[in-house]
């Protein structure tokens, strides 16, 4: 079943050049899909119009057959970083407990499923024995994967994660790329990063966004990725819409 249809997106801010420029691809439920490109290519954007923050100035977009705006429970996002006072008294199962608040019954209150459910996810990410620390105290993987428990709780169909592994040290991220590969059975992931060694190693499909969008398999990135550049052709097999001299060479993560 298709969980994800782009249909010919275009989407800029103001009177500045498109940003995306007519997007199609679709992603069907249970995949497990990276999303690589260069700064101010567009990956962000890509995301804030799947969630509905933003809407396309043509085209459509369906997330389960639905408007992006009509799925409040249906996505759930990670960040790649929560940007908030250190010294807040907040504990873990605070943050998690966030997770819920589209569940709220009218009265404002968390119910036993809502904390059942903030339980669940905190040992998934394998952090219940935190579940009473100050979130101001954890390290940046223990705090990543706490976002993303946040975003588990409130059982999402399709979770967007921006470069989760991003600022976190190599243990971090490998304990969090293995955190995804166990829970991806059960949702449709897309996560932005740009680690290409990673993903290449993790996930399924690749979507490479730079203005446009090139979907390709882990196995199609050309060698020079390896090497550390950001280049064309993307598909060593295939011709482009997309000329050699509009990429700019970028470096990426080993």
């Amino acid at each position: 079943m298709t969980a994800i249809l782009v249909e010919g997106v275009t989407f800029g801010y103001d009177d500045a050049e498109s940003i995306i420029q007519d997007v199609s691809f679709t992603i069907q439920q249970g995949e497990f899909v990276g999303i690589i490109g260069p700064n101010g290519g567009g990956k962000t954007t890509l995301l804030k119009l799947l969630m509905g923050f933003l809407e396309p100035a043509t085209g459509q977009i369906s997330i389960c057959g639905k408007s992006p705006k009509h799925h409040p429970n249906g996505i759930a996002y990670v960040p790649q970083q929560l940007r908030f006072d250190k010294q807040f008294p907040i504990t873990v199962m605070e943050l998690v407990l966030g997770g819920r608040l589209s569940h709220l019954s009218w009265w404002g209150k968390f119910s036993e499923e809502d904390k059942n459910q903030a339980l669940l996810a905190l040992e998934k990410v394998q952090l219940i024995d935190l579940k009473d620390r100050a979130f101001g105290t954890l390290s940046g993987g223990q705090a990543q994967r706490a976002l993303i428990a946040r975003a588990l709780a409130g059982n999402p169909k399709i979770l967007l994660l921006d470069e989760p592994t991003a600022n976190v040290d190599s243990q971090a991220e490998a304990d969090i790329l293995d955190l995804l590969l166990e829970i991806k059975s059960n949702l449709t992931i897309l996560m932005v990063t740009h680690d290409i060694r990673a993903i290449i190693h993790t996930v399924g499909r690749i979507l490479c966004v730079q203005n446009r969008v090139d979907s390709m398999s882990p196995e199609q990135l050309c060698e020079h990725f390896a090497l550390g550049l950001y280049h064309f052709p993307l598909i060593e097999t295939t011709k482009s819409h997309l000329k050699p001299e509009s990429f700019a060479k970028t470096t990426f993560k080993l």
